[in-house]
């Protein structure tokens, strides 16, 4: 063989041992062949869940190299060279979970772990509500809401008519359900239920509805719907059926029967809803519902208590429409219309009272109107109603007086002043439309309820 290729044979031959140890990484350091002893300081670690810088003293008789697989934990330094004592900063983040979690440190020499240290890190123990609020009926009722939890949790009321039970939970998901006596008296009534998880404290406020009618003076009371019995209107109520676009170019559907086993109009825990939300088939569905429309009333005072949804598109309403209508020879808008309350969406908590006649209505721009701010009109209960005598109409938000027309302003004539036979009550829920829909709709919004906790109407 070639002297000179011999000794380059011999050379890379040479070589190869050091390659091999040169391969070993600066975190995976090799000893030579002895024994590997490691001592850690301390030997498990833990901490609460704040954010924190932990310590630990690692000393190994060989080169060695420390990890872990939690990204929430970082260490510095990554290694450290034998018989020294290195101090690894253990930092791990705050932790914001709903539990304990767990990591381990890894001391690895020689391409083995030689050692593990565990490190444990606490979590805030919480329990959550579905609910700040609660509203109930003023007859004896019950209504739930949920507590999500990761530990042991406690519920108290500082109210003697008001139950909760369980009154303790742990963790996971619980259903609370609340009971409520009868509310004798002619307010609303409220209590505060405390939820208590460790350091963790959270209230749910309950508001309690008065049942208690209160006629105004010189008016009884000849018919109401405190909504206390279900699941669907009583038959005092026509159900409407109407596609897209009936009137004033609204979207909804508005329909009876169940769409997704859902209802437009349901009554439970002494409310009516009237549900708007977007089926599996695209479409919208709402409620549309009148009072004995056969018949209707002729002059009395006309009462709802309403909590009114939230969201560009809704158009919710309480008015009146006049019963038995020749709509051939009596159309609209010479037959008349009582607009007691009208609200949308697109100006929250702006709601307005109309009268529509031949001679007055929105067509021409001379509908006598009136709108007001009413602070929490979306999201609480508000008391509309409207007084009607034969000379004058008067709406209330709340006792105050909203629009108060004369027939002797308006004028004595069928054209002015129609309001002399009977009308009767209407509660809707529209989606969008020439007025509900001016700004756009905003179907995220979707699904909403206006809720109705009664109807009542007085005459002389």
């Amino acid at each position: 063989m070639n002297t000179k290729l011999i000794i380059w044979f011999l050379s890379i031959a040479a070589c190869l041992p050091i390659m091999a140890c040169g391969e070993s990484s600066k975190d995976d350091p090799t000893p030579s062949g002895q024994t590997v002893t490691v001592s850690a300081t301390p030997e498990a670690l833990s901490a609460g869940p704040e954010a924190a810088a932990l310590e630990l003293i690692v000393k190994a008789n060989a080169d060695w190299a420390i990890r872990t697989d939690a990204d929430w934990v970082t260490l510095r330094p990554s290694g450290g060279v034998k018989d020294t004592d290195v101090k690894v900063q253990v930092s791990i983040t705050a932790n914001s979970g709903m539990d304990e979690r767990n990591a381990t440190l890894n001391i690895v020499s020689g391409g083995k772990t030689v050692k593990t240290v565990s490190l444990t890190q606490g979590f805030v123990t919480k329990a959550t509500p579905s609910t700040k609020s609660l509203t109930m009926g003023g007859q004896e009722s019950s209504t739930s809401f949920t507590v999500s939890a990761n530990a042991d949790w406690t519920l108290s009321c500082d109210a003697a008519w008001l139950t909760v039970a369980p009154a303790k939970g742990g963790k996971g998901d619980t259903a609370v359900e609340v009971k409520a006596k009868a509310n004798d008296s002619s307010a609303t009534r409220e209590a505060t239920i405390t939820l208590e998880c460790g350091s963790d404290k959270s209230e749910i406020k309950v508001g309690q509805l008065s049942d208690v009618v209160n006629a105004p003076e010189g008016y009884t009371l000849v018919w109401s719907d405190e909504f206390n019995s279900g699941p669907v209107p009583g038959s005092d109520w026509t159900i409407e059926n109407w596609a897209p676009g009936h009137v004033n170019n609204e979207l909804q559907t508005y329909t009876s029967k169940e769409v997704d086993g859902k209802r437009t109009l349901e009554v439970k825990d002494g409310f009516l809803y009237i549900n708007c939300f977007k089926g599996s088939d695209g479409k919208v569905y709402s409620g549309r519902m009148n009072a004995k429309p056969n018949t209707g009333w002729t002059y009395g005072y006309f009462e709802a208590r309403i909590n009114l949804p939230k969201g560009k598109g809704t158009w919710p309403a309480f008015w009146m429409m006049p019963s038995n209508v020749d709509w051939n020879k009596n159309p609209w808008p010479y037959c008349g219309e009582i607009d007691i309350m009208e609200e949308v969406g697109a100006d929250p908590n702006r709601v307005s009272s109309s009268l529509h006649t031949g001679n007055y209505n929105h067509t021409k721009g001379t509908q006598k109107t009136h709108e007001m701010y009413c602070a929490g009109a979306e999201g609480e209960f508000h008391v509309y109603a409207c007084e009607w005598t034969p000379d004058a109409i008067t709406t209330y938000v709340d006792g105050k007086v909203q629009l108060s027309v004369t027939k002797a302003a308006m004028g004595a004539d069928h054209d002015s002043w129609p309001f002399h036979y009977a009308f009767y009550p209407i509660l809707n829920l529209a989606w969008g439309g020439d007025w509900g829909g001016y700004k756009g709709v905003d179907e995220s919004v979707l699904p909403v309820s206006m809720i109705v906790d009664y109807v009542r109407i007085f005459q002389k």
